[in-house]
């Protein structure tokens, strides 16, 4: 039993609790500062450049599926000032409009696109493909301590490690600007933390958790995680320490109860065929977030 789960389940597990932990972080920060869409905005916009992406170099690592991320976002930055300036709309309607049209385009060249020899289609670019994340060189737990079959450990894996590593690194490094400047930007500046450059950063490490965890689990848990475990912790507390502690022990339940009610749920009820880990855990974390809703000590305080 222990060998069957650690070649089967304890990389999707892993995979999925290390993309919750990374989105979460960023997303406390985004919350308190009313930019909560940012991250739907980002899984939508970099669709497109994650797959012209991989056109032009053929692989799916971090680094071009990066550039290609910021290339779109400048597209996207670009176009929505087209749109407000020609359609005279507000901006809010401007960048619903670019950020769903971008995701379709994404989604559409996918579908147009061959990309057979890595696991980048429609499916996974919604979904991900945590179920076929497996580790079959795995002997059992004893694995973890063999150096030469660690080395066969999937790639996903290792990106989203470092990523989240990365985002822990930066979150701890940079607490207390961050959080002077997000309740209070004015007296930030005032002891000069450059706020506005904190919150470009912000949005980058967002953005970088985003694409890190985009092959792997999808867009549906990349924008779940970015809100729904922070909103769900801030119902909890109102001491951003707690907060963020809430956050990342609501992504972690997410991601582990998600992949178990995905495989073994269904079972429980008599039917045959599991369903989609991603949306899963997209559902526990929405769950999560209504019983904070109905039961969060500070459901009445937060405005």
């Amino acid at each position: 039993m222990g060998a069957e789960f650690v070649q089967l389940s304890l990389i999707p597990v892993l995979i999925g609790i290390l993309s919750a932990v990374a989105c979460a972080l960023p997303g406390n920060f985004l919350i308190l500062r009313r930019q909560a869409l940012i991250g739907d905005a980002i899984s939508h916009v970099v669709l497109p450049g994650i797959v012209i992406a991989f056109l032009l170099t053929g692989v799916t690592s971090v680094a071009p599926m990066l550039l290609g991320a910021a290339g779109a976002a400048l597209v996207a930055v670009g176009l929505i000032e087209v749109v407000k300036r020609l359609g005279g709309i507000e901006p809010g309607a401007a960048m619903g409009a670019i950020f769903t049209t971008m995701f379709a385009a994404g989604v559409l060249l996918l579908d147009r696109t061959d990309t057979s020899t890595v696991h980048l289609d429609v499916e996974h670019a919604l979904m991900g493909n945590l179920e076929s994340l497996v580790w079959l060189q795995a002997e059992g737990w004893h694995s973890l301590l063999d150096l030469a079959i660690l080395a066969t450990l999937p790639d996903e894996l290792v990106r989203i490690a470092t990523v989240c590593a990365i985002v822990v690194a930066l979150t701890l490094v940079f607490w207390r600007w961050l959080k002077i400047s997000t309740f209070d930007e004015g007296f930030a500046q005032a002891l000069g933390i450059p706020a506005a450059g904190l919150g470009l950063g912000l949005v980058v490490t967002a953005a970088i958790a985003a694409v890190a965890a985009f092959d792997a689990v999808g867009s549906i848990i990349v924008i779940a995680m970015f809100i729904c475990p922070p909103a769900a912790a801030r119902l909890m507390t109102n001491r951003l320490e707690h907060q963020v502690a809430w956050s990342v022990a609501f992504a972690t339940s997410s991601a582990t109860l998600g992949y178990i009610f995905a495989g073994y749920g269904p079972l429980w009820f008599g039917s045959p065929a599991a369903v989609s880990a991603s949306g899963m855990i997209a559902s526990i974390s929405g769950i999560i977030l209504g019983l904070a809703c109905l039961y969060g000590p500070q459901r009445s305080r937060v405005k």
